[in-house]
């Protein structure tokens, strides 16, 4: 195995056990059946349960009013998995359902089987198209750009595996594999292995957070040739978890803080250093998932079964908005493209809330929504 990249010194904090989100959850509602509308083909959200005996992605179809209706569940022909220590968020990742527009495919990993699921996107509906091995040991993330993608595999050190997509599948490159040697035999488990892999915005750096296996955000800058660079770039702050991640309107990286409860927002630099130019407390517990829409950011907070917004203003900074209540276990979420709706994943409630975002940022309940074998599933895109 290569040498595991350098690291920053830091002191490793104790992890949020995100398991208490688990506890004492009201049975959801499920959303009111509506009569299909010819204006609805094409609104969807998809939901992957992570499912072990078979994992499985459940497409809804999205009503004009945000609410979710219908339900065809797909195979993806792979295993869903299960870290140690995790009830929740059985992946304990974020990305592990991931959209690309251009070509309207739609990709998931399969952890168990350690294999990745590509599906064509026609509307609310779903073709398999290719199961393709992931490169290594328990993927949980997947990133694309383009004809570019990446699959993060969170065991045995963790590592990404990139692919080449050509005359519509996808072709594993063997020069664009890289080990991330870290610390992921650790329990528990769900807190060591890495959490995201993403491109920045413009395709030329990856993109890796690594939660307590290496309490940093590794970044691979791209060369001439396509390929990573052989090492990452290790960024870190001292006594961070690293988690989800999103990029501001001006590129910049902005992490969810899994240690701190907080929302971190860093300068990218072209040579992978990362400046920290913002910190700010959720006021939460588990504070591990984050989505954008517009100048506002979501964090999920599955200790506190809470969403915490926040606006960013012109100088970066993070002015907190309040905490929204969800069902028990809130992790991973997803926005519509016209940034009108909210949905995020409850992993101990096994369901997925609704929520329209108003132009103050503020989220209003539409409904929710039980997800087939949803307990602890992860994966969501809303279309």
């Amino acid at each position: 195995m290569p040498t595991p990249p350098r690291r920053f010194a830091r002191t490793l904090k104790a992890a949020v056990t995100v398991a208490l989100a688990a506890t004492a959850f009201a049975t959801p509602a499920v959303s009111a059946p509506s009569t299909p509308s010819a204006h609805d083909h094409g609104r969807a959200v998809f939901v992957q349960n992570d499912r072990v005996a078979g994992n499985q992605v459940i497409a809804y179809r999205r009503a004009a009013d945000g609410s979710l209706h219908g339900r065809t569940v797909y195979g993806t022909g792979g295993k869903g998995g299960v870290l140690a220590g995790s009830v929740v968020d059985h992946l304990a990742s974020q990305g592990s359902l991931t959209y690309e527009p251009h070509h309207k495919l739609l990709y998931a990993v399969n952890a168990g089987s350690n294999t990745l699921t590509v599906f064509s996107v026609d509307g609310d509906r779903l073709h398999r198209e290719q199961i393709i091995t992931s490169g290594g040991v328990f993927p949980v993330s997947v990133a694309a750009h383009g004809d570019r993608v990446y699959v993060l595999n969170a065991r045995e050190g963790g590592s990404v595996q990139g692919y080449r997509l050509a005359d519509g599948r996808l072709h594993r490159v063997a020069a664009w594999h890289r080990e991330l040697g870290l610390d992921t035999t650790t329990a528990p488990e769900f807190t060591h292995t890495p959490g995201q892999v993403a491109f920045t915005p413009d395709g030329s750096q990856l993109v890796v957070t690594t939660k307590l296996g290496g309490n940093s955000i590794a970044v691979f800058p791209f060369g001439p040739s396509g390929a990573p660079a052989p090492e990452p770039v290790v960024n870190s702050k001292e006594g961070s978890q690293p988690f989800g991640l999103t990029f501001d309107a001006r590129h910049r990286l902005v992490v969810a803080d899994g240690a701190e409860n907080s929302l971190l927002t860093f300068r990218l630099r072209e040579d992978g250093d990362a400046e920290l130019v913002d910190d700010a407390p959720t006021g939460q517990q588990a504070s591990c998932w984050v989505v954008r829409v517009g100048d506002h950011f979501y964090v999920s907070n599955a200790g506190s079964n809470t969403l915490s917004a926040f606006r960013q203003t012109r100088r970066a900074a993070l002015e907190p908005l309040g905490n929204t209540p969800t069902g028990a276990g809130t992790v991973d979420s997803a926005v519509t493209p016209d940034g009108r709706y909210l949905y995020v994943q409850t992993g101990g409630a096994g369901a997925v809330d609704a929520f329209r975002i108003g132009r103050d940022g503020g989220l209003t309940k539409i409904g929710t929504t039980v997800v087939p074998d949803g307990v602890g599933g992860e994966g969501i895109v809303a279309l």
